[in-house]
């Protein structure tokens, strides 16, 4: 029975260690030069302390970013993500509505790895997006989750790439 308990105590750490959370707190640190040009997008994993959030936000999230990710990273070198979202801010369907206006939020820390060295630490950047709710329309019929999401993955190429995977137009969800 002894060697029971410990065998699943040994599972359930090597299930939650693969999907251990961003390191918090650490300073912003630029992926190598060379990295930027070889590098392809992995796996995402996604934590958080609490959201408020559709029980789909993960999945919509790590979809969005992917996309976004897949656009900007072109290499053949894997590289994992992880992301942290420290918080996640959605215009009311309601006030956009009636005033036309609103505004989505997320941020997070995102943390690029190796996966093949025991992923090692090969970058982090501090994220924060905002974007429209896209008027009395959008705020109603869009999709908050998304929009946001495909932002924040906008972003990341941004920051750890030098450049926006989309032009602007009607297939970006964020017009820009």
């Amino acid at each position: 029975m002894k060697s029971l308990i410990t065998a699943v105590t040994l599972a359930a750490l090597s299930a939650t260690a693969a999907c251990a959370p961003v390191i918090e707190g650490g300073p912003p640190l630029a992926l190598p030069i060379g990295l930027q040009e070889t590098a392809q997008i992995g796996s995402i994993v996604m934590s958080s302390d609490w959201l408020d959030a559709e029980d789909d936000f993960a999945d919509t999230f790590n979809e969005e970013v992917h996309e976004e990710l897949r656009r900007c990273m072109w290499g053949t070198s894997p590289v994992d993500l992880r992301v942290h979202i420290n918080e996640l801010d959605r215009a009311s369907r309601l006030e956009t509505l009636l005033n036309g206006e609103g505004e989505h939020y997320l941020s997070g820390t995102v943390e690029f790895v190796d996966p093949a060295r025991n992923n090692r630490l090969l970058g982090r950047y501090p994220i924060r997006v905002s974007t429209s709710a896209q008027g009395r329309v959008g705020g109603l019929l869009g999709d908050r989750q998304m929009m946001v999401s495909e932002a924040f993955g906008r972003a990341v190429c941004e920051e750890a790439f030098g450049r926006n995977p989309r032009d602007p137009g009607p297939h970006n969800a964020t017009r820009g």
